[in-house]
């Protein structure tokens, strides 16, 4: 669901059968003000969350490779820490990501062994693993 916890978030996890919610969000403080509203909402209404993912974590340029964490370094790990819940990963802000997106190829189709393919694919393993069984 996009962001936020108004009338629609809270009719569609109301009304919806939800086996659980990842809380996506970039480590700035402004971001994280929605991320922490939407954990407590998610509680709330009796939906588990999964855990949280920290997109756009961090730039490497491509030239230099030097690293810069241009929305703050760790703002959803102290989230997680803080809501006791689990950090699922960490999506890069890379131009790659969203040039393949863009041709219509994510990343983890054309470029499965690269690093933010790698990243995306540990993610989704770790919600799998997070899902309730369902009954036979």
């Amino acid at each position: 669901m996009p962001p936020g916890t108004g009338d629609v978030q809270l009719s569609v996890s109301q009304n919806i059968p939800i086996a659980g919610a990842v809380i996506i969000s970039t480590p700035q403080d402004v971001a994280l003000l929605d991320a922490r509203k939407g954990a407590e909402m998610f509680r709330k209404v009796h939906v588990p969350v999964l855990g949280l993912v920290q997109n756009m974590s961090v730039f490497q340029c491509p030239k230099c490779k030097h690293e810069t964490h241009i929305f703050g370094a760790d703002g959803v790990r102290d989230l997680a820490k803080t809501l006791g819940l689990d950090i699922l990963g960490d999506i890069p802000l890379h131009v790659n990501i969203r040039e393949t997106c863009d041709s219509g190829q994510p990343v983890v189709v054309s470029q499965p062994q690269s690093d933010a393919a790698k990243a995306y694919l540990k993610i989704a393993k770790e919600i799998v693993r997070r899902l309730p069984v369902p009954p036979a």
